[in-house]
C-alpha cells in the first residue's frame, strides 16, 4: 500500500485561514435535511399512495426500499467520481439527480413511474451524502468533528421528524407533495455557495485508478444489495416462490461474482486494498448494524404509536419530535467525548445504545416506551454516523480515502434499508415484537465487532 502517491496541493482554504468546522457543518447539515426526511416521511403516506394508485399496500413497500437502494449504490459511484471532481461538483450533481428523480415521483401516474422516481432520486441522495462527508472529513482535527457532529444531528434530527412532517404534508397537501420534499435541496444549495471555495478541493489521482469505473464490479454489488433487499421484503409484498428462488439465486451469483472481481482486479470498483485495510470493513459493519436498528425502529415507531393511542399519522409524528431532537445531544456528546475515548469504545457504547432501544420497543407496550426506545436508537444512530464517518478515512492509506468513504456509506446506508425490510418481512410471520427481538441481533452485532477489533487507525 503505498503513502508516496504524488498529490496536487489542496485548495481547502485561502492561506492562513482555518476552516470553520461549525459554519461549513452547518451549510452542509441543511443539505442533508430534505434526504433524510425523505427516508421518513413517505412511510406514513404508503396507505394514502396504495389507495390513490390502486395498488396493494405491500407494494408500496418498494418506494422505501427504491430509495434506499439506489442510495447506498450511489455512493461507491460517488466515491470513484471525486477522483477527478472535487465535493462541490459532485454535490451539485447530486442534489439535481435528487431533485429531478423526486419531482418525477412527486407527479408520477403509477407505481412504476413513481418508483423510477424514487430510485432517480435515491441515486442523487447517495451522491449527495458522499460529498457532503467529503467535504467536512477534508476538514482538520476538531474542525473535522465539529463539522460531522453538526451533519449527524441534523440527519437524524430529520429522519427522526420526517414521519411528523410526512403525516401534516399527506393531511394537508396530499401525498404527492411528501414524495416532492426533496426537491427543496436545490434552494438550500444556494446557502452553500458562500463556502463554495471550502468545499472546492483537488483530490487527484487515486493509486493509479484514475477514476475509472469497474462497470463489472459495480454491477455484482448491484444485484447482490437488491437481492438481499428483496428477498427480506419477498414476504411482505406477495412475491411467488418460483420468483424468489430467481432473486436467491442471482444474489448467489452476485455475491461469487464480487468475491471473484475483488481477487481478480485489486483496483476495481471494491479495491482489495481498502477492504483489506485493518478494522475498515469492521467499521462498515458496526455503522451497517446501528443504522439497521435505527431504521428498522423508526419503520415500525409510528404504526405502534397509533395502535397504543388511536390516533393518527400526524399525532404519531407529533410524538416522536421528542425522540429526534435527542440527536442534537447525540452529536453535542460526541463531540465532548472525542478526546475521553477512541472511536472503537465510542462506536461499542453507541451499539449497545441501540440494542436497548430495539429491545424496549419490543418488550414494552404503549407510547411512552416506543418514544424512549426511539430515542436511544437516535443517540446510537447520530453518534455512530459521526465517530465512524470520522474514523474511517484513518484506516486506509491516504490517496484511497474518497473511494473508502463510499464504500463505509454503502456499507451504512445498505443497513439503513436492511432494517425496515427485515422487520416488514418478519412482521407478516411472527409478532411486531419478536420482529424487533430479531433486529436487536443486528446492533448487539455491531457491539461485539466493536469490542473485538480495535486496530490502530493509520495516522
Amino acid at each position: 500500500m503505498s503513502h508516496h502517491t504524488r498529490q496536487r496541493p489542496p485548495r481547502t482554504v485561502p492561506a492562513g485561514r482555518a476552516p470553520d468546522g461549525r459554519r461549513i457543518g452547518l451549510t452542509l447539515g441543511m443539505l442533508v435535511l430534505p434526504m433524510y426526511v425523505a427516508l421518513g416521511a413517505p412511510s406514513v403516506a404508503l396507505p394514502a399512495i396504495g389507495r390513490a394508485l390502486a395498488v396493494p399496500f405491500g407494494a408500496t413497500a418498494w418506494i422505501l426500499a427504491a430509495w434506499s437502494l439506489t442510495s447506498a449504490l450511489a455512493m461507491p459511484v460517488a466515491g470513484r467520481l471525486l477522483a477527478h471532481w472535487s465535493p462541490f461538483q459532485v454535490l451539485v450533481a447530486g442534489v439535481a439527480t435528487l431533485a429531478a428523480g423526486s419531482a418525477l415521483a412527486g407527479t408520477g401516474p403509477t407505481l412504476s413511474v413513481v418508483i423510477v422516481g424514487r430510485l432517480i432520486g435515491g441515486a442523487g441522495a447517495g451522491a449527495t451524502v458522499i460529498a457532503v462527508f467529503a467535504a467536512a472529513t477534508a476538514l482538520p482535527g476538531r474542525q473535522r468533528i465539529r463539522a460531522l457532529g453538526i451533519i449527524a444531528a441534523a440527519s437524524a434530527t430529520a429522519s427522526g421528524c420526517g414521519t411528523l412532517l410526512g403525516g401534516a404534508v399527506t393531511a394537508w397537501l396530499g401525498w404527492r407533495a411528501v414524495l416532492a420534499i426533496p426537491v427543496l435541496a436545490l434552494p438550500l444549495l444556494l446557502a452553500a455557495l458562500p463556502n463554495r471555495r471550502a468545499l472546492t478541493r483537488s483530490s487527484g489521482e487515486r493509486n493509479g485508478s484514475n477514476g475509472r469505473l469497474d462497470i463489472v464490479g459495480a454491477a455484482v454489488l448491484s444485484v447482490l444489495a437488491g437481492s438481499l433487499i428483496t428477498l427480506l421484503q419477498a414476504h411482505s409484498v406477495g412475491l411467488p416462490a418460483a420468483v424468489t428462488l430467481v432473486v436467491a439465486a442471482a444474489g448467489a451469483l452476485a455475491a461469487a461474482g464480487l468475491w471473484w472481481r475483488v481477487r481478480s482486479t485489486p483496483d476495481g470498483f471494491v479495491p482489495r486494498r481498502v477492504i483489506a485495510s485493518r478494522g475498515f470493513l469492521a467499521a462498515g459493519l458496526i455503522g451497517g448494524t446501528v443504522f439497521a436498528g435505527y431504521y428498522g425502529v423508526l419503520f415500525r415507531a409510528p404504526s405502534l404509536i397509533e395502535e397504543a393511542t388511536g390516533g393518527g399519522p400526524l399525532e404519531a409524528g407529533v410524538l416522536l419530535v421528542p425522540a429526534a431532537v435527542c440527536s442534537v445531544l447525540a452529536g453535542r456528546l460526541v463531540g465532548a467525548l472525542t478526546d475521553r475515548f477512541t472511536g472503537w469504545q465510542m462506536s461499542a457504547g453507541l451499539a449497545a445504545l441501540t440494542v436497548v432501544g430495539v429491545l424496549v420497543v419490543a418488550a414494552f407496550d404503549g407510547p411512552i416506551p416506543v418514544v424512549v426506545g426511539t430515542a436511544l436508537t437516535v443517540c446510537g444512530f447520530a453518534g455512530a454516523q459521526a465517530v465512524l464517518v470520522n474514523l474511517a478515512p484513518d484506516l486506509v492509506a491516504t490517496d484511497d480515502r474518497d473511494t473508502a468513504q463510499g464504500l463505509f456509506n454503502f456499507m451504512t446506508a445498505l443497513g439503513g434499508g436492511i432494517g425496515p425490510a427485515a422487520v416488514a418481512g418478519l412482521s407478516g410471520i411472527v409478532p411486531a415484537p419478536v420482529a424487533l427481538a430479531v433486529l436487536a441481533a443486528l446492533p448487539l452485532a455491531g457491539l461485539v465487532l466493536s469490542l473485538t477489533r480495535r486496530p490502530q487507525p493509520i495516522r
